[in-house]
């Protein structure tokens, strides 16, 4: 199984970009992973809708010169739907089984994700109807996929 996580921007602060390594090093025993920063645009404050929407479409190109065609794409967007941590491994292992071998993530700068990228989602997930740091998410994303993986093979980290 190969999982990638295509992500905005790059991670600043060292804390979690240690959190980010161990969870991937975790990930090597279950699987292939790969995570792939493309570049964030500036945001301007005050920036009229007609910008952001420009940064969203400039953010979303880049993001999907880097999704394989074959790839399953589950997207991180607030309107997605929510599932338990079990719900997410059973949603893993369902693609599994049917044959899926490569899954994309896709998190999305602080303006979100652009309407094309939305269309190429397979799936929309959502954590909470809350706001994270794209930075912070990244870190719990991996910690989820990684907790899946665990359930999956019935091991004990889950409880």
């Amino acid at each position: 199984m190969k999982v990638t996580l295509v992500t905005v921007g790059k991670i600043k602060e060292k804390y979690l970009r240690d959190a980010i390594a161990e969870y991937s090093k975790r990930l090597g025993a279950f699987c292939d992973i790969n995570i792939i920063e493309v570049q964030d645009e500036k945001t301007p404050d005050r920036a009229p809708l007609s910008v952001e929407e420009k940064i969203k479409e400039t953010e979303g190109e880049r993001i999907l010169q880097k999704i394989s065609d074959r790839s399953f794409v589950v997207v991180l967007a607030i309107e997605g739907e929510m599932l338990s941590s079990e719900q997410l491994a059973g949603k893993i292992s369902d693609l599994m089984v049917r044959g899926t071998s490569d899954i994309t993530f896709v998190i999305g700068g602080s303006l979100g994700l652009s309407p094309d990228v939305l269309k190429r989602a397979n799936y929309k997930l959502s954590f909470s109807k809350m706001t994270f740091p794209h930075q912070l998410m990244r870190v719990i994303l991996l910690e989820q996929i990684y907790r899946a993986f665990k359930i999956n093979n019935n091991e004990p980290y889950h409880k």
